[in-house]
C-alpha cells in the first residue's frame, strides 16, 4: 500500500508528493554549490521507497519524511549535502518557534524582521486590537482594490482576476512594493489616502497658514508625509497691515507645524513627517539653518535649503548675493554667499541638518513648467506642486536576476514584464485613492504623477559580483534606471491612448507625444519599511554593514538587529561559512581588514562607510540621470569627516547636476536610525580621544573655556 496523505505542522492533511522531496534536496545541493537536479531526484525516488517500506498505510508526519531524507543523504555518502539540509531543518524550527511568539500565522514564510514590521503596522486588526489578517490576506485585500479600477475602463471581469493575479504575485513574491499608505488602507472601509508624498502651500496669511496646519493633520492621518516651502511667508519684523503689528516670520509658525504633528500619529501606524524648505534668498535664512542647533527643537521637520543656481555661482566666486522680502519682492540687504554656505554645511556636519534641494536643477525637469515647484516630500525624491500628490511604489532588483553557469545575471525580460505591470498598478492607485481634500485631488488627478523606484540594488551589485565603489556600478545604476524610465513610458503611452492622456497634457512637456497618462513615471524613494518586508537593501544605498542594529523603536517598541542574508548564502555556495567567520564581522561597521574573508567577497561587501562621498554621489547622480523625479540617497559620513568634506560634496553634488543632497557624519545625532551593535562603547572610546577640530580634522587645543584649532583658526567656545 502506498502512502498518500502527510499531515503538516498546522495539522492538515494533504497529498503526498515526491516532487515536494524532490525540490527540497535540490535546494540543498544547490546550498553546497551543486546544481544536480537528476541526482535530486533519484535521491527523492530512494526516500520515497524508504518510506513505503516503513510507514505504508499511514498519513505521514512532514519531520518523519524528513528524517528519512537526512537517512538517505548520509546513506550515499552525500556528508556535505545532508549537513546543509540538517542545518536549515533546523534554522525552519527555530524561525517556526520564533513566529509562533508572535502570534501571526505566517503563511509566505518571510523572515522574522518583516513579520515583525507587518505585525507592527500593516495587518489589520478589530476593534479589541487583534490582528485578524494574514500577509497573504494583506496582500489580496491591496490586489483585489487596485485591479477594480480597471472597470472603469471597461475590463471584463475575467481580465481583472487576471490583473489582480498579477499584482498579487508582484506583492506576495516580494518583486514590487507599494508605499506603505497602500499597504495601510487599499481595501479597506476607511476613507483614506493611498500615497505616500504630499506638497501643501503655505500662503502669507493667518488664515492661509492654519489652513495648512489642518490639511497637514489630515494627510497625516493617512499615513503620508508633507513638504513645505515657508519661503512665501514675509519675515520676521515685516509690517502686519492688519493690525499694524510685526509679523513672527517663517520659523515661528514651523514650530506650529512641528506641535501639531507631534500630537498626530499617521493613521495610528507611524508618527508624522515633514520636509521644511526655505529659499536662501530669504532674510530668514540665517535663522532657517540654525534652528534646529537644538536637537529637541523642529525633531518632526527634515529641514532643506532652496538653492538656486545664481546662489552657488556667487558661493564659486565668493562674492555676496540679494536678500529678497517675498511679500513685495524688494531687495532688502545682501549677505556673503561663501558664508551662508559655510553655515550651511557647518550644521549639516553637526547633526544632518539642513540638507540642500536644488531648485532650478528641479526645475528643468518639471513635466507641468507653467507653475514652479518649491517644494518637496519629505525624504527630498518627490518634487511636487502644491497640493500634489504622488503615489509610489519599488521594485525589488534582487528578484530580477537568474543564474547562468556559476554567475548572477540581469534577466532584463523579467524586468519588462514588471515595470509594464507596475505602472498599470501605480496609474490604478490614482483611480481607487482617496483624498483628505478637493484641493488635492484636483491636483493630483491634473498631473498624475507616478513614481516607481528600485529597491535592492545593493544586494543585485552582489549577486553580479560588482562592487558599489565602481564604474561598474556607475553603468549598471545607469542602465536600470534608464530601461525602467523607458519603458514605465511606453506603457504610459499605451495607458494614456487607452484611458486618456493627464489633463495637464496639452500645457506639459509631453505635448508633442502621440499620447501619455502620467507626468512623471519614476522615483528613486528610501524604501525604509517596505525594504525591511522585501528583505533586501534600501533603495540605491549601499548594505550598512553585514549585521547591524535599526531603530523603529518609535513604532515597533524594539529594535531590530540584521544581518545581510547574500553574506551567508555566498559564504555557504563557496564552502566557507562558518560560525567563527560570522562572529567576526558582527558589530563591525566594515570588513575589509578581516582577512579570514577572501578578497573577492570582502570587495563586493562594501559597507556605507566603504564607500567614499565621491562615489555615493556618482551613484546618486547614474541614477538621477534616468529618474524623472528625485532620488533619496543619503552621504554616509564617518565621525571623522570634515565641514570641508561636507562643502566638496554639495558642491559636487551640484555639479553633477542632483536635485538635492543628504549627508549624516555617523554619531553626529544622539539618535540614529541605523547603528553597529558596539556603538556605546564607541562613544565612551570618542570621548577618551583629543577633540578633532571639525573644520579641517586636526587637534583642537583648550584655552580659556574654548576649544581652538591653531591650524585653521576654528573655534568652538563654551
Amino acid at each position: 500500500m502506498e502512502i498518500s496523505k502527510v499531515r503538516k505542522r498546522d495539522s492538515r492533511i494533504v497529498s503526498f508528493s515526491k516532487n515536494k522531496i524532490v525540490t527540497a534536496i535540490h535546494k540543498a545541493f544547490l546550498s553546497v554549490d551543486k546544481d544536480e537536479k537528476e541526482k535530486a531526484g533519484k535521491i527523492a525516488e530512494q526516500v520515497a521507497v524508504k518510506l513505503e517500506k516503513r510507514y505504508a498505510g499511514n498519513i505521514l508526519d512532514v519531520e518523519k519524511i524528513q528524517d528519512v531524507v537526512e537517512e538517505i543523504l548520509i546513506k550515499n555518502n552525500l556528508a556535505d549535502v545532508a549537513k546543509s539540509y540538517i542545518l536549515y531543518r533546523q534554522k525552519r524550527k527555530e524561525l517556526r518557534e520564533i513566529k509562533s511568539v508572535l502570534g501571526i500565522e505566517d503563511d509566505l514564510k518571510l523572515p522574522i524582521n518583516s513579520l515583525k514590521v507587518l505585525k507592527a503596522r500593516y495587518l489589520l486588526r478589530n476593534g479589541q486590537g487583534e490582528i485578524t489578517e494574514t500577509p497573504k490576506q494583506l496582500f489580496k485585500r491591496v490586489a483585489n482594490a487596485v485591479a477594480e479600477a480597471d472597470k472603469s475602463y471597461g475590463d471584463e471581469e475575467e481580465e481583472i482576476k487576471k490583473t489582480t493575479k498579477k499584482f498579487y504575485n508582484l506583492m506576495s513574491n516580494l518583486e514590487f512594493l507599494p508605499n506603505s499608505p497602500t499597504l495601510f488602507n487599499a481595501g479597506t472601509n476607511k476613507k483614506l489616502g493611498l500615497s505616500a508624498c504630499y506638497v501643501l502651500p503655505v500662503p502669507d496669511s493667518m488664515e492661509g497658514i492654519f489652513d495648512g496646519v489642518k490639511n497637514m493633520a489630515l494627510v497625516q492621518m493617512a499615513g503620508g508625509g508633507t513638504g513645505f516651502s515657508f519661503s512665501r511667508l514675509r519675515p520676521k519684523g515685516d509690517i502686519v497691515k492688519s493690525t499694524t503689528g510685526q509679523a513672527s516670520g517663517p520659523i515661528s509658525f514651523m514650530s506650529v507645524f512641528n506641535t501639531a504633528t507631534e500630537v498626530v500619529k499617521q493613521g495610528g501606524k507611524r508618527r508624522g513627517a515633514n520636509m521644511g524648505i526655505l529659499r536662501v534668498n530669504h532674510p530668514d535664512i540665517i535663522e532657517f539653518i540654525s534652528c534646529k542647533e537644538d536637537s529637541k527643537e523642529f525633531t518632526n521637520f527634515n529641514l532643506s535649503v532652496g538653492i538656486t543656481d545664481r546662489f552657488m555661482e556667487a558661493v564659486l566666486k565668493n562674492g555676496d548675493y540679494e536678500l529678497i522680502n517675498p511679500r513685495n519682492k524688494e531687495i532688502v540687504g545682501k549677505l556673503n554667499a561663501r558664508k551662508v554656505f559655510s553655515l550651511i554645511t557647518t550644521f549639516a556636519w553637526k547633526n544632518g541638518d539642513p540638507g540642500i534641494v536644488f531648485l532650478d536643477e528641479i526645475n528643468r525637469y518639471n513635466p507641468t513648467p507653467e507653475q514652479e515647484i518649491e517644494a518637496t516630500n519629505p525624504c527630498g525624491e518627490q518634487p511636487l506642486l502644491p497640493y500634489e500628490s504622488c503615489n509610489l511604489g519599488s521594485i525589488n532588483l534582487s528578484k530580477m536576476v537568474k543564474k547562468v553557469g556559476d554567475k548572477y545575471e540581469i534577466e532584463w525580460k523579467k524586468l519588462k514584464e514588471t515595470i509594464e505591470d507596475c505602472i498599470h498598478y501605480l496609474d490604478n492607485v490614482i483611480d481607487i485613492n482617496s483624498f483628505p481634500i478637493k484641493e488635492i485631488e484636483k491636483a493630483t488627478k491634473a498631473n498624475r504623477k507616478i513614481g516607481l523606484g528600485i529597491m535592492g540594488f545593493a544586494d543585485l551589485l552582489i549577486l553580479l559580483e560588482i562592487p558599489y565603489n565602481s564604474a561598474e556600478a556607475e553603468k549598471t545604476a545607469s542602465e536600470i534606471m534608464k530601461f525602467i524610465t523607458e519603458t514605465g513610458r511606453e506603457k504610459s503611452k499605451e495607458l494614456g491612448k487607452k484611458r486618456g492622456n493627464f489633463p495637464n497634457f496639452k500645457k506639459s512637456i509631453f505635448r508633442g507625444e502621440e499620447a501619455m497618462r502620467n507626468s512623471t513615471i519614476t522615483t528613486i524613494a528610501p524604501t525604509g519599511t517596505i525594504g525591511i518586508i522585501a528583505n533586501c537593501s534600501a533603495g540605491v544605498e549601499p548594505i550598512f554593514a553585514i549585521s547591524y542594529m535599526r531603530n523603529v523603536s518609535g513604532s515597533l517598541g524594539e529594535n531590530l538587529a540584521e544581518t545581510n542574508q547574500l553574506f551567508e548564502k555566498i559564504l555557504r555556495e563557496k564552502d566557507l561559512y562558518s560560525e567563527e567567520i560570522i562572529r567576526l564581522v558582527a558589530g563591525k561597521a566594515s570588513i575589509q581588514d578581516i582577512e579570514e574573508i577572501p578578497e573577492n567577497i570582502r570587495k563586493i561587501f562594501v559597507s556605507a562607510h566603504d564607500v567614499s562621498p565621491e562615489w555615493h554621489l556618482r551613484i546618486q547622480a547614474a541614477t538621477q540621470k534616468y529618474t524623472d523625479n528625485a532620488v533619496s540617497k543619503t552621504v554616509n559620513l564617518p565621525n571623522s569627516a570634515t565641514i570641508q568634506d561636507i562643502e566638496e560634496i554639495y558642491i559636487k553634488a551640484w555639479k553633477m547636476k542632483c536635485k538635492g543632497i543628504t549627508v549624516y557624519r555617523d554619531r553626529s545625532r544622539d539618535e540614529q536610525v541605523i547603528s553597529f551593535y558596539s556603538d556605546d562603547n564607541k562613544k565612551e572610546e570618542e570621548k577618551k580621544k583629543n577633540d578633532k577640530c571639525p573644520n579641517c580634522g586636526t587637534g583642537l587645543v583648550r584655552e580659556e573655556g574654548c576649544k581652538i584649532c591653531k591650524s585653521c583658526g576654528y573655534s568652538v567656545c563654551g
